[in-house]
């Protein structure tokens, strides 16, 4: 399965997410919905993920209003992480470690 995380900037939430799983049996890549996101969030990305995992719930907005046709046949879940946490923040990490658990097992 691919899996794609999503926050604003791609430089804390979603790449802490990305690195921590993309070791795991499942492809994972992360980006950003900001114009200054590290890696933007783009049509090939969206065709590449059979399940989003987007930050928070604006950025589900965001990704539909951009990408509504291409979101049809893809799994999107808001984890409700806030804005608050730094790259590889342990907090953040044991959140997004019980979410993946959750998640995909």
């Amino acid at each position: 399965m691919n899996i794609l995380f999503v926050c604003s900037r791609n430089q804390w939430r979603s790449r802490t997410a990305e690195d921590l799983f993309k070791y795991q049996q499942h492809q994972v890549r992360s980006a950003g919905t900001a114009s200054s996101a590290r890696i933007k969030i783009s049509e090939k990305i969206i065709q590449w993920a059979d399940l989003i995992l987007v930050m928070e719930k604006r950025h589900k907005v965001i990704l539909q209003e951009k990408f509504g046709n291409s979101l049809q046949r893809r799994k999107m879940l808001v984890l409700d992480i806030p804005d608050e946490y730094g790259y590889m923040e342990p907090e953040l990490v044991e959140i997004l470690e019980q979410y993946w658990k959750s998640i995909v097992g």
